[in-house]
């Protein structure tokens, strides 16, 4: 198997080249964790960064300890880095240093003496349906690739996809006839996902009349290109779904992941159970969903008119 720092994302990263060990701890994250691309990207960077404060010459000493580990996270703190981006630089280096100690190479577990620090949990932002449907309705016959960007917004609130899913899907992993798709999510986990009559219209218009034109022989087999025919990148659905954001007069900013919370939000608020959404969105954790059933207001409200004892 390829190892993770030969791979297009992270040849694409711009980032320096690590040191051996985090080298090889990096290509375990993606080999034997099935960690996903991005994530070990951002890893890279983390990790780079605190080899470059706690290492002398470009050798980590053997009596590495928590004072070390301390002093790199005070300085991330200084330059102003946010709790979380902290707490994952703290996840990484908890990780490297146990994998380290496993392999001989600090005398001592330092990762089992530190606690991650505990974070706020925002609520997910969400969008009334009707500005989702001005949204949807956005791309008109007078855009160039209105088959395109119908079917990318559609599809992006039909299944709650995030956007890296999106971006990897292959004419393959779509079955219109049946109405379903097939997709990657994090930690390599597949999963199905049903799709609506409006998207699989929406979808199937694109594949039929507009793909074969944008096809070149850099496109592949994924289903959506660009103006190039190569396939479409995260920052071009941003943009895309930003574009048609102010295009419907969405004045508070409208990201691909705000159409995931959306989805959610939005089945919860149709009587959907905990549980499927649960499997729609590919989450491991239960908890992570449940954080959706308190973004809908009028839910809660009705919840408890109808249930308190004095409502």
């Amino acid at each position: 198997m390829t190892p993770l720092v030969e791979t297009n994302v992270v040849r694409q990263s711009q980032r320096r080249i690590p040191p051996p060990p985090v080298k090889r701890f990096l290509d375990y994250l993606f080999v034997e964790c099935g960690l996903a691309g991005n994530t070990i990207v951002a890893y890279q960077a983390d990790l780079c960064e605190f080899w470059d404060d706690v290492a002398a010459d470009g050798e980590l000493r053997a009596d590495l300890d928590i004072e070390d580990v301390q002093t790199h996270l005070i300085g991330l703190h200084q330059r102003g880095l946010s709790t979380s981006s902290i707490a994952r630089h703290l996840a990484s280096i908890k990780m490297l240093l146990r994998f380290l100690h496993q392999h001989g190479l600090v005398r001592r577990d330092v990762a089992s003496l530190i606690e991650l620090p505990k974070k706020w949990h925002r609520l997910p932002h969400a969008v009334h349906y009707d500005q989702v449907e001005a949204l949807l309705q956005s791309p008109d016959a007078s855009d160039e690739f209105h088959l395109r960007d119908r079917a990318v917004l559609e599809l992006l609130y039909a299944t709650g996809m995030r956007v890296s899913e999106l971006t990897g899907i292959t004419l393959e992993s779509v079955n219109l006839d049946v109405g379903y798709l097939r997709c990657m999510g994090k930690g390599r986990r597949e999963r199905i996902v049903p799709i609506g009559r409006t998207a699989i219209k929406a979808v199937r218009a694109f594949v039929d009349v507009l793909r074969p034109a944008l096809e070149t022989a850099r496109s592949g087999r994924r289903m959506f290109l660009s103006r190039t025919g190569r396939p479409m990148d995260r920052t071009s659905i941003w943009r895309l779904v930003r574009k048609y954001a102010i295009r419907a007069g969405i004045g508070q900013p409208l990201h691909p992941h705000t159409l995931r919370h959306c989805f959610a939000t939005h089945l919860l608020a149709g009587g959907a159970d905990l549980r499927v959404v649960q499997e729609l969105l590919g989450h491991a954790d239960l908890a992570t969903t449940q954080i959706y059933l308190h973004v809908d207001e009028h839910r809660l409200s009705e919840v408890h008119r109808r249930f308190h004892p004095r409502p």
